[in-house]
């Protein structure tokens, strides 16, 4: 699993969404399943800009067949249909530090 952290530097929402476009298309060159997006969840505890806008990117990517699958950070275990969906297109996402931890901050991505 390739990590990307796109709170780094703390840049805009558009430069954000950059490079995850960015992040997608090389995970995909390189041949990668998956990707660990960190966003953070934003300083005012009721989720950040970035988050929202990463979610939002995601919903239309998937509809347009350019990832397969993504679940949230809180709902990344076996409890939840998405999080049992991550698994199933790459088994080896149980052994991240995140799985079963709620991590609001990050999203799963099959490429």
């Amino acid at each position: 699993m390739i990590e990307i952290n796109l709170k780094k530097g703390f840049p805009t929402v558009e430069l954000a969404m950059i490079s995850l476009r960015q992040s997608l298309a090389c995970g995909k060159a390189r041949g990668a399943i998956s990707l660990k997006i960190i966003h953070g969840y934003g300083s005012s505890g009721k989720g950040g800009a970035i988050r929202s806008a990463t979610y939002r990117q995601l919903v239309i990517y998937k509809e347009a067949s350019k990832i397969k699958e993504f679940v949230q950070g809180d709902a990344f275990s076996p409890f939840y249909p998405q999080g049992m969906a991550v698994i199933k297109l790459d088994p080896t996402l149980t052994q991240d530090q995140d799985y079963l931890r709620t991590n609001q901050g990050i999203t799963i991505v099959i490429l």
